[in-house]
């Protein structure tokens, strides 16, 4: 029996999945080019149209909205050999470092998490790291934490944190004082995040100095540079955009801010006896009214954000008010027809 040679550990994985933004055009020539190829026609809900391929072990899902998704063993060829050439014309895959030198730069990456959950804290974390590591974190797969499933992101985090030569900072507040924090006149969710995120950056600077950093853009003001300023932070630019976690670095940084907010849930749940949703829709309600129930009233700021509307609801419907006087929220607009 003749042996297969063995792979090579330090070989680049192949690409598994893959997503693209197609115009009307680029999708009619996709399909024209996957029924010329007899690939095989299935239904996905709310897609456009999807094919698959077993022979090469891949499927193509194409959605209303432009996004396509590839799959399988034989996406990477795929994309190599017919959406680029044939579909996009833009050769992307592979050229990164070209078309996108300033992510291999030394540099910080900035991102928060925690944001839009009524339970659990908000994070920021920096990340600063080097060539060799952002290389080394592509091939692995980190990218915006919010593509990436919890186990995934645990795993990820565990090896950011260990790659050799990279800092790695988180900033958060406990429940009890973000709530003290946020019920001051005149606080601000995006102004704390700033002193959060400028905090965090900070230290890591203190240990890993670099030119500039990119931040996420959550704020139209440079709120935090304005935090950097008044901590006398040299010699440091930041950076701002949407989409900022297409960054590597970035998106290590997002990794690292979900996987701490995701530990710090995991610690209230324990507290709670069950796992607290993430997120702030009906199953929340629920438990927060269970906290009500079982902790009393004041216990809902020791886990969740009272700030939120969630709360002034959750603790009104309990007939709670006069207990823990929340603030009534301002009326949600109504657009009429």
């Amino acid at each position: 029996m003749v042996k297969k040679p063995a792979s090579d550990p330090d070989a680049p994985k192949k690409l598994s999945t893959y997503t693209a933004k197609l115009d009307d055009a680029q999708m009619e020539l996709l399909r024209g080019a996957l029924t010329e190829r007899g690939w095989t026609p299935f239904d996905v809900a709310y897609a456009r149209f999807a094919f698959k391929a077993d022979h090469l072990k891949a499927n193509v899902t194409a959605y209303e909205s432009g996004k396509i998704v590839i799959a399988g063993k034989g996406t990477e060829d795929f994309v190599r050999d017919v959406l680029e050439p044939e579909i996009t014309r833009v050769a992307q895959l592979g050229y990164d470092e070209v078309l996108h030198p300033d992510w291999f730069e030394s540099h910080a990456g900035l991102d928060e998490s925690g944001k839009g959950d009524f339970f659990g804290p908000v994070v920021a974390a920096t990340v600063i790291a080097d060539k060799a590591a952002i290389e080394g974190w592509i091939k692995a797969g980190v990218k915006d934490s919010k593509k990436i499933v919890d186990s995934q992101i645990m795993k990820l985090d565990k090896l950011i944190r260990a790659t050799p030569g990279v800092a790695v900072e988180t900033c958060l507040c406990g429940m009890t004082r973000y709530n003290e924090l946020m019920a001051r006149p005149y606080a601000n969710l995006n102004s704390l995040l700033a002193w959060q995120h400028a905090t965090a950056v900070t230290r890591a600077l203190g240990r890993k100095p670099v030119a500039w950093g990119l931040l996420d853009q959550f704020s139209k003001q440079p709120l935090v540079q304005r935090e950097l300023k008044k901590k006398g932070v040299p010699g440091f630019e930041l950076r701002m955009r949407t989409k900022a976690e297409e960054d590597p670095v970035v998106a290590a940084a997002s990794v690292v801010a979900r996987a701490e907010f995701v530990r710090q849930l995991h610690e209230l749940s324990l507290r709670f006896g069950a796992k607290l949703q993430k997120g702030a829709g009906p199953l929340v309600k629920v438990q927060a009214a269970e906290i009500i129930e079982r902790f009393g009233v004041r216990a809902l700021g020791d886990f969740a954000k009272l700030h939120f509307r969630t709360a002034y609801e959750v603790v009104a419907a309990a007939g709670k008010l006069d207990e823990l006087p929340l603030p009534e929220p301002r009326a949600k607009m109504e657009w009429g027809g």
